[in-house]
C-alpha cells in the first residue's frame, strides 16, 4: 500500500512540473487531473480560490508571454506536501527583447490533486529590474545593501 502511495505522489509531481513546463502553453486540458476544485493558489501578486479562477489566470498570462519554460532544479517530497525548486525563463513584450529568468520555490500540498500551491520568487528579479528607470534604481540599492 505504501508503494501505492509513492507511485500515485509521483505521478502527481510529474504531472504538476510537465503542466508548467511550457510558461506559454500550459497544459490546461490537464488542470483538473492535477488541481482540485478548491484549490488555493498564492503568489507574490495573486490569491486565488478554485480550478476555475486558476484556469482563468493561468489562460490570460499565456496570452501576454511571448515564450518562457521552467527548469527544474530541485525538489522535497514528503507523504502529502512537495517544494520545487526552479528556475523560470521567459520573455514578455512588456520587459524588454531579453529572456528573463526568475527563480522561485513551489510548496503544494495534495492529497489525490493539489489543494494548495504558493509560488515565491522575488518580485524585483521579475518584473522592477527589467523597467527602465525603476531597474536601475533596484539593482543601484541591491549593492548598496549587498556592501
Amino acid at each position: 500500500m505504501h508503494e501505492q502511495k509513492i507511485a500515485s505522489t509521483h505521478k502527481l509531481i510529474e504531472g504538476f512540473k510537465a503542466f508548467y513546463q511550457d510558461v506559454k502553453n500550459p497544459q490546461l486540458q490537464n488542470i483538473n487531473e492535477i488541481y482540485s476544485e478548491n484549490v488555493w493558489f498564492k503568489d507574490p501578486v495573486h490569491e486565488l480560490y478554485g480550478s476555475e479562477a486558476l484556469h482563468a489566470y493561468l489562460s490570460e498570462m499565456c496570452l501576454n508571454v511571448q515564450s518562457g519554460r521552467f527548469e527544474y532544479l530541485d525538489q522535497i517530497l514528503s507523504e502529502d506536501t512537495a517544494y520545487i525548486k526552479w528556475n523560470m525563463h521567459f520573455k514578455h513584450p512588456k520587459l524588454g527583447k531579453n529572456t528573463v529568468t526568475v527563480r522561485g520555490v513551489s510548496q503544494i500540498q495534495f492529497n489525490d490533486r493539489i489543494y494548495f500551491h504558493e509560488d515565491i520568487y522575488d518580485m524585483g528579479e521579475l518584473i522592477y529590474e527589467h523597467v527602465p528607470v525603476l531597474g536601475s534604481v533596484v539593482k543601484k540599492l541591491k549593492k548598496r545593501l549587498a556592501a
